[in-house]
């Protein structure tokens, strides 16, 4: 199984994977794990402003993902509305750093990743980013 370094770059893979295409499963929802019907109001009453909730965080750690599914990821969407965000924090509101990407180390681990959609954006905060992604043939818009 695969092992990441940055935990944001993860959470892009799992939106592309669990959200969009749906091949991960089971789709992990928080209020279910939570046993809630609003987990922003969970997060309000227990003061967990813009935090990953620790429910959701240690789901997502623990989450194994085969080289055999992480082969299918061609594309990922870098957006500050991703579904797994929310699904982490509901508080978020996208107006700071708190999914923010600052390694790409983990490009490694999608050897058919064509494109990163919103690459430019701020959410991947690395250094050279499109120098990066160009040298590794991977198309940003």
């Amino acid at each position: 199984m695969a092992k990441f370094t940055d935990f944001n770059f993860k959470l892009l893979v799992i939106e592309q994977l669990m959200y969009s295409d749906e091949t991960l499963t089971p789709k992990f929802n928080l209020a279910e794990r939570l046993g809630v019907d609003n987990p922003f109001g969970y997060a309000v009453a227990r003061e967990l402003d813009y935090t990953v909730l620790p429910e959701a965080r240690a789901h997502f750690e623990a989450l194994e993902i085969s080289d055999e599914l992480l082969a299918t990821a061609e594309e990922l969407i870098a957006d500050g509305g991703n579904e797994v965000y929310n699904e982490c924090a509901p508080m978020w509101d996208g107006e700071d750093d708190l999914f923010d990407v600052y390694s790409l180390d983990d490009l490694a681990l999608l050897p058919n990743l064509k494109r990163i959609a919103g690459a430019e954006e701020g959410i991947l905060a690395v250094p050279d980013k499109l120098d990066i992604l160009a040298a590794r043939g991977i198309a940003v818009d």
